[in-house]
Formats: structure tokens, C-alpha cells, sequence
């Protein structure tokens, strides 16, 4: 029978900040479409999305992410909202867990990009999405509530 530890080993924390973008445009309906992205290996679509790194605002962070996660140069418009949530990983199969408390700073953003080229290795697929048909697509609810509140800005 394997041996109980006297102490049991307590998960690190740490927090991060990242920024990204909801891509828009008018559509040819006169609705409109956003921006979703599928990162590799995953079966989630999301918002395009990453760390900010040192030195960067949050908004210039969320025009890098944007551009290395779909290909398209981006310009930001206005702050959509923050989202924050918990998630643990381990950065080893058999290391210690991480407990993740992350920020995420969003912007809407245009584009005059149609097609996505040259996205990196991290996005398996970027797609125009109906704005109706993200609210059901993206696979996160905090993401989904910031595409419900995309709507009400852009009328």
C-alpha cells in the first residue's frame, strides 16, 4: 500500500494576463461576422487570445495575438470587457500542479483582411463566423457573453 505523505503537496499559484481581440466586420446580409479560432489539437473555439508579454499595453498585446493567431492585421476599435477564470495544469506528466488564476483584457477590433494567411502553428482553423452562430459556437461561456455584448455595441 503506497505511503500517505505527512504534508500534502500544495498546488503553486500563479497569475496571468493576457489580451486578445473579437474580430468584426459587416457582412454581405447587412448582419455581421467575427472572428473564431480552433486551437490546435483541441476540439474548442474560441477568441483569438495570448500573454502579454513585458513592455506590452494590452491593447498592443491583443493586435500581436491577433495577428499571430488568425494572420490578419488588426486595428482596435473600443475595450469589449475582461474575463477572468481558474484552470490547473501541470507543465510535467508527473509534476506539480499549477493552479492558474488568469485576466484576459479584450478588444473589438476590425480588420480589412478577408482570408486568414500565415497564422501560427497554435490555430489548427480561423473561421468568419455569423455573429449569431458564434454565440452558439464558441465553446466558452465568458467568451460567449462577451459576443452577446459585441452585438449590443455594434447594433
Amino acid at each position: 500500500m503506497p505511503k500517505t505523505p505527512k504534508h500534502p503537496v500544495q498546488a503553486r499559484s500563479i497569475h496571468e494576463t493576457s489580451a486578445g481581440g473579437l474580430i468584426w466586420r459587416r457582412a454581405a446580409s447587412n448582419g455581421f461576422e467575427m472572428v473564431l479560432v480552433k486551437p490546435a489539437g483541441k476540439e474548442a473555439w474560441c477568441l483569438p487570445k495570448g500573454l502579454i508579454e513585458k513592455g506590452e499595453t494590452p491593447e498592443q498585446a491583443a493586435v500581436r495575438e491577433c495577428r499571430e493567431e488568425t494572420g490578419f492585421k488588426t486595428v482596435p476599435t473600443e475595450p469589449l470587457g475582461e474575463i477572468s477564470y481558474v484552470y490547473s495544469r501541470r507543465d510535467e506528466p508527473a509534476g506539480p500542479l499549477t493552479r492558474v488564476f488568469k485576466k484576459v483584457h479584450f478588444f473589438l477590433m476590425t480588420t480589412e483582411d478577408d482570408k486568414p494567411a500565415n497564422h501560427d502553428d497554435e490555430i489548427d482553423d480561423v473561421a468568419w463566423v455569423a455573429l449569431d452562430e458564434a454565440e452558439h459556437r464558441a465553446s466558452y461561456k465568458s467568451e460567449r457573453e462577451l459576443i452577446v455584448k459585441a452585438r449590443s455595441i455594434l447594433g
